[in-house]
């Protein structure tokens, strides 16, 4: 599972702002992130896990307690403070927090629950092959491959089946479609990403993952193509999939909503830096948008 994780770090370049980690700061760092009816930031750089610390014991205070986990935290400590923040926030309901001290450099963490999809793990049990699933499915979701923050929904299911509230205005707000992630982290399964709407060779867009028309554009995450080849609605009122199959194995999944802000076309009039000069009509080559 540790190869995996570290793995994905490919999707993403940038440290998150709120996740560095500065010499000078005092014994004490707040990891808050924004977590609100289902909405989410995103902007990840995903760089190991351990298996013998919090998976096996819970993410309790023993869970995050034991030598291993302190172990690894401390030869990740460049990363491991961003990851922890999204895994707290993915797997522990929101009013909770998650705290560490690294026994190497004293720096206290405080990392903030959110969508609570792993209930038996943040309550300390071991993780079920559902809550990895799950968790899994929410930090894939969350990757950005240019390293940046920007504000999404989550929708989806719980490891127990509950549903991750939404509103109207959430859903108003975030009206246009994503894609769904779904996969096991915990395991050498991988984990996968689709897109849940139309899209073009002149489109582009911030959140790469799971937009895009090349397999390889976000290489450990694999895009699969459209979701609704993969994933289904049994209640086709609700604005997410439950769950997706893919190479014989099916999974529970997280559909992601964003503002159309985040979404570029060539021939908008502006240059993105998800756009490139040529003489074309795509993003690789947009004429109209950024010259020849």
């Amino acid at each position: 599972m540790t190869g995996a994780l570290i793995a994905l770090v490919g999707c993403g370049g940038a440290m998150a702002e709120d996740a560095t980690l500065e010499a000078d700061w005092a014994s004490s760092v707040d990891q808050a992130q924004q977590v609100d009816n289902g909405m989410t930031v995103n902007g990840m750089t995903v760089n190991g896990m351990t298996v013998n610390g919090m998976t096996v014991n819970g993410m309790t205070v023993n869970g995050l307690a034991t030598a291993s986990f302190n172990d690894w935290f401390n030869q990740n400590v460049a990363d491991a403070p961003t990851l922890m923040s999204y895994i707290v926030k993915c797997a522990v309901p929101a009013g909770q927090t998650r705290t560490f001290q690294s026994t190497v450099t004293g720096v206290k963490y405080t990392w903030q629950g959110g969508l609570g999809l792993a209930p038996g793990w943040s309550a300390g049990s071991a993780a079920t092959v559902t809550e990895q699933q799950v968790v899994s499915a929410c930090l894939a979701a969350h990757v950005n491959k240019y390293g940046l923050h920007i504000a999404l929904s989550a929708l989806g299911r719980t490891a127990a089946g509950t549903e991750i509230p939404y509103s109207a205005e959430e859903l108003s707000q975030f009206s246009a479609k994503e894609g769904c992630f779904f996969g096991n982290l915990f395991t050498t399964e991988g984990v996968f990403a689709g897109r849940d709407r139309d899209f073009t060779a002149a489109e582009s867009s911030t959140r790469a993952c799971s937009l895009t028309l090349k397999a390889d554009n976000c290489a450990p995450v694999t895009n699969i193509g459209s979701c609704s080849q993969f994933c289904t609605k049994p209640d086709p009122s609700k604005p997410y999939y439950t769950q997706c199959t893919y190479n014989g194995k099916t999974y529970p999944t997280i559909t992601t909503r964003v503002q159309p802000t985040e979404l570029f076309r060539c021939g908008d009039g502006v240059c993105q830096f998800t756009e490139h000069a040529g003489s074309g009509n795509t993003a690789d080559s947009c004429r109209a948008d950024c010259g020849a």
